[in-house]
């Protein structure tokens, strides 16, 4: 089994948020397969489904950002899975908006979600998927912009980008995450524009 953790925060005030993209990442592979989120305990959602023969648990956490790490324990501990069978998918803000970066292991790099994960299971050893959000302004404050809304003018960028993210999910899955580092991280250059297409 496989399980794939999309970060963010509950709650109709998030909802589409930058803070938010590991969710909505994962909301698209579930849809691409007509299934549904499922209330696991009082700490996450879960959506159970095979794709190609592989048993994976999609999990959002219920607890808030920075306290990611106990639903996330709590799903590891339940059904008995590797780290290297977790997948974290989370927003990071020092990449621009369409490109994703997929990474076997590593620190936080300055994510409180990444960080309680972290903290909770007691290693840095499990697979992530960063999807790019930008930075903005220099002068913004880091919090607000993480926690605002895209802007209008965003939005087939950010479908764009949670697609590709979703496929990376999907190839993780299926080919294990040496083979996802390959397919989305040489695209060291590209960055999706607002039209959607790779520069």
């Amino acid at each position: 089994m496989k399980i794939i953790v999309g970060l963010g925060n509950p709650g109709r005030r998030y909802r589409d948020t930058r803070h938010n993209v590991g969710f909505v990442t994962i909301d698209e592979v579930v849809r691409r397969r007509a299934c549904k989120f499922e209330t696991f305990s009082s700490a996450s959602m879960v959506a159970k489904l095979s794709i190609e023969g592989e048993r994976v648990l999609f999990v959002k956490p219920l607890t808030f950002m920075n306290l990611s790490g106990q639903s996330v324990g709590e799903v590891m501990r339940y059904y008995r899975v590797d780290p290297s069978n977790l997948l974290v998918v989370a927003d990071d803000v020092n990449l621009p908006l369409g490109r994703v970066r997929v990474r076997e292991h590593g620190g936080a790099g300055g994510h409180n979600g990444l960080l309680s994960i972290i903290e909770l299971l007691d290693t840095e050893e499990f697979p992530r998927l960063r999807v790019g959000v930008g930075r903005g302004a220099e002068d913004r404050d880091l919090a607000d912009y993480v926690l605002a809304r895209f802007e209008s003018d965003e939005q087939v960028a950010v479908k764009s980008t949670v697609d590709r993210a979703a496929d990376a999910v999907e190839l993780f899955v299926l080919e294990g995450i040496e083979r996802a580092m390959n397919e989305f991280n040489r695209n060291t250059e590209g960055v999706v524009t607002e039209t959607g297409e790779f520069d």
